[in-house]
């Protein structure tokens, strides 16, 4: 196990990275609409789509959402990320 579940799953690295950064925005994303009490209808204006994508998002249907356009979810709830890149030793 290497405590990477998408690399455990058989994805590739690149995969496995672009997997993970999109479940980490997408938790915050449903974690910011729990704590705000928020309707999937009132999150949906707030995020400019749809209601059923919101389902989608806080249920979890990962292959939906591309990176980019978690990146613009994120940034109209007026939250910001950060990015650090490492260089692996070889």
């Amino acid at each position: 196990m290497s405590h990477d579940v998408f690399k455990d799953l058989g994805f590739n690295e690149g995969e496995a990275e672009n997997l993970k950064f999109r479940a980490m925005i997408m938790s915050a994303i449903a974690d910011y609409i729990r704590s705000e009490r928020l309707t999937q209808d009132e999150a949906a204006d707030l995020l400019n789509v749809s209601q059923p994508r919101v389902s989608d998002l806080v249920n979890g249907r990962i292959e939906k959402f591309s990176l980019d356009k978690l990146v613009t979810m994120i940034t109209r709830l007026g939250m910001s990320l950060e990015l650090r890149i490492d260089r692996h030793a070889a």
